[in-house]
């Protein structure tokens, strides 16, 4: 049974940063798309950034490229995700996903999701 945790999340002010984690068990992962996805309230879930769990190849969302960077620690089972320069704009729940046959950016094609965490971010 695959169990995504994620944890880092809170209040930071404008151009301040702020490391989510998602610890990752259940499976081997290494044939995996592990994900960050976000949602703002009133607004679709959407992509943030991706990683490949094998080669290390990574995507990002234009809207957090320069700002944001996801990595993962394979001997941990842990992606996380950087993230820098934060925006008011970029409060949201942050989610994590994984996919065992998915690498794009459609959340509808991630099987499976952790609970969340809120990132907060005042002007």
């Amino acid at each position: 049974q695959v169990q995504l945790v994620e944890s880092g999340g809170g209040l930071v002010q404008a151009g301040g940063s702020l490391r989510l984690s998602c610890a990752a068990s259940g499976r081997t992962f290494s044939s995996y798309a592990m994900g960050w996805f976000r949602q703002a309230p009133g607004k679709e879930r959407e992509f943030v950034a991706r990683i490949m769990w094998s080669s290390g190849i990574t995507r990002h969302a234009d809207s957090v490229k320069g700002r944001f960077t996801i990595s993962r620690d394979n001997a941990k089972n842990i992606v996380y995700l950087q993230m820098d320069s934060l925006k008011p704009e970029d409060t949201a729940i942050y989610y994590c996903s994984a996919s065992p046959g998915y690498s794009g950016t459609y959340s509808g094609r991630y099987d499976y999701w952790g609970q969340g965490t809120q990132v907060t971010v005042s002007s």
